[in-house]
């Protein structure tokens, strides 16, 4: 396996826009107008074009691109055993999901990304991280008609997202990752999160990850350090990186990925604002603790608008390497 480069590697945070045939192929499939075996193919394509795209732009470490999924916390229901999928509902703006509803227990019947880690794994050298929506993002995000509490739901989830990072783990997986973007929404449910992560990664040797979004990190903050993984991934370039004047009045104590590029634009950021945004970053946390990514997934963007953001991520970070 490839080793990582010492200072500012580069990474993904998951998802990546899905190309046009795939998006034609699973809007066919559910009307039978396809098979299967069909839309897996393109899945795999689609997915092996993310990887050499990382591996063109040369990306330390590297995402499957998340082709085989449609919302992160819906995928794993449509999975597991006590949910259903609800009709669509409105999550912002013009934006629609089918949410999940726990109606038994939550049960885990076979692995859920394993197969699609190993078949990205198989295309390359380089790590591929391990991808999982965790326990209270999946609680959260889902209408409980089941358990007693939202503790409860929360708890159930995280048995079984404990077992498939167990087997992503035995699989190989060097980095696994467990997404948290509804943290920063219920600031008095912060010790919930911390506690269902704790059941989710006890034991795991593998390198542990959790990408938190969508919130003001100021009212978290330090608390967030609590969470029991090696590396926080946090959105900075969205709000004009105001979160760094929390990191220099509390030392940040973990790996951190900088997000250094706003997915929520379609502008494309310039080499040496971001290169820019590197160095600020730079004040507060030594280079060997800093992973360089943009602000969260980037499937809402176009394909060619999120190639452009990879590569002016990577041609930053190539320039400040060269300075430190």
């Amino acid at each position: 396996m490839r080793a990582l480069s010492p200072k500012l590697p580069t990474t993904c945070v998951g998802s990546f826009p899905k190309p046009e045939n795939l998006l034609k192929a699973r809007a066919l499939f559910p009307k039978g107008k396809i098979s299967a075996q069909e839309l897996n193919k393109i899945e795999r394509e689609a997915t092996e074009f993310w990887i050499r795209t990382q591996e063109e732009l040369d990306y330390d470490l590297l995402v499957d691109g998340e082709m085989y999924r449609g919302d992160m916390a819906t995928y794993f229901a449509e999975n597991v055993q006590g949910c259903v999928i609800s009709e669509p509902v409105r999550s912002y703006g013009n934006r629609y999901y089918k949410k999940p509803i726990i109606v038994g227990p939550i049960e885990r019947s076979g692995s859920v990304t394993v197969d699609w880690f190993q078949f990205a794994q198989s295309l390359t050298s380089r790590p591929i991280i391990g991808m999982l929506t965790g326990p209270y993002t999946m609680m959260d995000w889902s209408f409980n008609e089941y358990y007693p509490s939202r503790r409860r739901a929360a708890e159930a989830w995280a048995e079984v997202i404990r077992l498939e990072a167990q087997e992503l783990e035995a699989a190989g997986a060097q980095f696994i990752q467990i997404d948290e973007p509804a943290i920063s929404a219920r600031v008095d449910e912060l010790n919930l999160a911390i506690d269902t992560m704790g059941r989710v990664v006890d034991g795991l040797k593998s390198k542990t990850i959790t990408h938190i979004c969508y919130g003001t990190f100021g009212k978290i903050y330090p608390k967030i350090l609590e969470i029991p993984v090696d590396r926080l991934d946090l959105e900075f370039s969205n709000s004009q990186l105001n979160f760094l004047d929390s990191l220099r009045k509390y030392p940040f104590t973990k790996e951190i990925g900088f997000g250094v590029v706003d997915v929520h634009t379609h502008i494309i950021e310039d080499k040496q604002t971001v290169a820019t945004r590197i160095r600020q970053i730079l004040e507060v946390i030594p280079p060997e603790r800093v992973y360089v990514d943009p602000d969260c997934g980037l499937k809402t963007r176009t394909v060619e608008e999120a190639i452009a953001k990879l590569r002016v991520i990577a041609e930053a970070v190539k320039e400040v390497r060269a300075t430190i």
